[in-house]
C-alpha cells in the first residue's frame, strides 16, 4: 500500500490543504494527515479540535487518516511506513522553504521522498495565518475553509 504523510499545524485546515489532500489521493492509497503539536505556538484551535475538524471532514473516506505527533516528521513517516512526505506550495516563497526542508529530510531519511504539490491558483492567497487574522477581526472566512465546516464551533473561547 502506497502511503503518504501530509504534515502541518492546520490551524485551521483550509481549502488549500483540502486541495493538496485531493491531489495526494490521486497518487497514494492512503494519506495520513499529521498535525504537529507545537506547544510554543499560540493556536486558534486546540490540537483536540483540529483533530476533530479534520476527522469529521474525512469521516467517509477510508483512505484518509488523521493523527497528532510531536516527533520529527521523517520519524513519523518511517514509523507508519510512508513512502512520501507531501507538502503544499502556493508560491515561490513556499517553494524555496519547502525545497530546503526536502533536502534536509533527504539527508536524514533517504528512503522517504518529499513531493511538493501546488495548490490551484485560486487558492494561492489562502493560508491558515490569513484565516486566523480575518477571524480575529470578525470577517467571514467561509470561502477559505472546506465546505460544511463551521469553524466557529471549533474555537474554544
Amino acid at each position: 500500500m502506497k502511503t503518504a504523510i501530509f504534515p502541518g499545524s492546520f490551524d485551521p485546515f483550509t481549502r488549500g490543504h483540502e486541495a493538496v489532500v485531493e491531489q495526494a489521493l490521486q497518487l497514494f492509497d492512503r494519506v495520513m494527515i499529521a498535525i504537529g503539536d507545537n506547544v510554543s505556538k499560540n493556536s486558534l484551535l486546540s490540537l483536540k479540535n483540529r483533530l476533530r475538524l479534520i476527522r469529521r471532514l474525512y469521516e467517509n473516506n477510508p483512505k484518509v487518516e488523521c493523527v497528532a505527533y510531536s516527533t520529527l516528521t521523517g520519524d513519523l513517516a518511517r514509523e507508519i511506513g510512508a513512502q512520501a512526505i507531501i507538502r503544499g506550495v502556493r508560491n515561490t516563497i513556499d517553494f524555496e522553504y519547502e525545497r530546503t526542508m526536502a533536502q534536509t529530510n533527504r539527508r536524514l531519511f533517504p528512503e522517504i521522498t518529499t513531493l511538493l504539490l501546488f495548490t490551484p491558483p485560486e487558492l494561492a492567497d489562502v493560508s491558515s495565518s490569513t484565516v486566523r487574522e480575518l477571524l480575529q477581526f470578525g470577517h467571514d472566512v467561509s470561502e477559505m475553509i472546506p465546505k460544511g465546516i463551521e469553524i466557529e464551533n471549533y474555537i474554544e473561547k
